[in-house]
């Protein structure tokens, strides 16, 4: 592990919206929007420096990034999207910030940290 690299921050968009029932679901790409906005002010409190991630789908897919957060649209499935950039980090630190089970369980098989969508401000 490379612990000199900021750490590679991956958020999973569609889940961390999908869990505050705020109506986020009649304009996915705007709460998508939003979140990205929230990263970029905030970051993750109590996380030094980090390189944050947003990957979306769906509906949501086409949010331009910002300095600070670089939104990436899943060509597919978000999960194989974020599976394939945890992959690619080679020996850098990464954090995915999901609740999905299923991911979390394919990330931590790779090296991967996961944390809660709690840990995004809102």
């Amino acid at each position: 592990m490379d612990d000199t690299a900021a750490p590679l921050v991956i958020v999973d968009a569609a889940n961390v919206v999908g869990s505050v029932p705020d109506g986020w679901w009649r304009d996915r790409r705007g709460a998508a929007e939003r979140l990205r906005d929230r990263l970029a002010s905030d970051g993750l409190p109590g996380r030094g420096p980090v390189e944050i991630v947003l990957v979306v789908e769906g509906a949501a897919r086409g949010v331009e990034s910002v300095p600070g957060v670089r939104v990436e649209s899943a060509p597919g499935s978000g999960d194989d999207h974020m599976v394939a950039l945890v992959d690619g980090a080679g020996d850098r630190p990464v954090l995915v910030v999901t609740a999905d089970r299923e991911l979390r369980r394919r990330v931590t098989a790779l090296g991967a940290d996961v944390t809660g969508p709690r840990s995004v401000p809102r």
